[in-house]
């Protein structure tokens, strides 16, 4: 069985990268307001919501701690590096012997 990271993270990783081609594309088209208006303070909570889950999670390391202040993109590095770090555990307990 394979271990993964919290839904919450996952989800709020996911919505601020979506936020963000969301916000880049509205600007460098058409430029609606009521588009910025939305996915604007949806992005910031979802960047918010992503850095402080990693910070709060026991299993994160230095470095995802770090990669999660990373806009945009952070939120999933970090999840690469936890998910990466917990299938190392596995592994290491797999080949322990008993």
């Amino acid at each position: 069985m394979r271990l993964r990271s919290p839904r919450h993270l996952r989800a709020a990783a996911h919505v601020e990268l979506i936020s963000l081609v969301v916000l880049l594309s509205n600007l460098f088209t058409v430029h609606l307001r009521p588009i910025s208006s939305l996915a604007g303070p949806a992005h910031g909570c979802a960047y918010l919501c992503v850095v402080v889950a990693t910070w709060r999670l026991g299993t994160a390391t230095t470095a995802a701690k770090i990669l999660a202040v990373v806009p945009g993109a952070g939120g999933l590095l970090a999840l690469r590096r936890i998910d990466r770090l917990e299938s190392a555990r596995q592994a290491a307990g797999k080949a322990a012997p008993s």
